[in-house]
């Protein structure tokens, strides 16, 4: 009895040092910077296309978003024969309501500018966690409508980046920026209580410097 208990008593697992070391160590920014900068510049690349390119999603003539459109028609029909792009019903009912109610207009900005913007954050290497998260996201919905391409492998490497979010903006604006401003459960430098000002010795009145040594 007495091994059982000690056996399934509750205790804390820690993680392998190698994956410490990897994830949680500064040793590691450059690894985490050659990621960075190639999520980045891949997302950048992406957006920048949407909002510049020949067949840019946006700011063209006519309604905004016709490629987005496009593109989800083709994903949300079901062939006479073979298989269709979209696995899940539910993804295929959700994509239906976006295109009946016409929200490609305004989706299209929100892609092209999501992805500018995660391209920048994760260059930089502000709010790198995050960034890689939103971009995670994106690559999941991407694999959801049936569109493999290089989805897989930039979500694999997002992952990654969230999982050493601590290093991965070591090298980066996060150096800074995470410390002063924390997290959510835990607060950073810019919102600790300024520690409680004491007057010095000297300015305490002289009756209550002798009454406080009487006591």
């Amino acid at each position: 009895m007495a091994f059982v208990e000690r056996a399934f008593r509750s205790r804390e697992l820690r993680d392998p040092s190698f994956l410490q070391t990897i994830f949680g160590n500064t040793a590691m920014a450059p690894f985490w910077l050659f990621a960075r900068l190639y999520l980045g510049y891949q997302w950048l690349i992406a957006g920048w296309e949407k909002l510049t390119g020949d067949n840019r999603w946006i700011a063209v003539s006519g309604p905004d978003g016709l490629a987005l459109k496009g593109y989800w028609e083709r994903a949300v029909s079901i062939p006479a024969q073979g298989r269709a792009q979209i696995s899940y019903d539910w993804y295929r009912d959700f994509l239906s309501f976006l295109l009946r109610h016409e929200t490609y207009t305004w989706f299209s900005w929100v892609i092209a500018l999501g992805e500018v913007a995660v391209g920048i954050a994760l260059i930089v290497g502000v709010f790198t966690g995050f960034a890689a998260l939103a971009g995670a996201f994106m690559n999941f919905n991407f694999l959801l409508a049936g569109t493999a391409s290089v989805n897989p492998v930039l979500f694999v490497i997002a992952l990654l980046i969230i999982f050493g979010w601590k290093v991965a903006g070591w090298i980066g604006v996060d150096r800074w920026l995470l410390p002063a401003l924390g997290t959510p459960w835990q607060p950073g430098l810019a919102f600790e209580a300024a520690p409680a000002a004491h007057p010095p010795p000297s300015a305490t009145p002289t009756y209550e410097r002798r009454r406080a040594a009487n006591q």
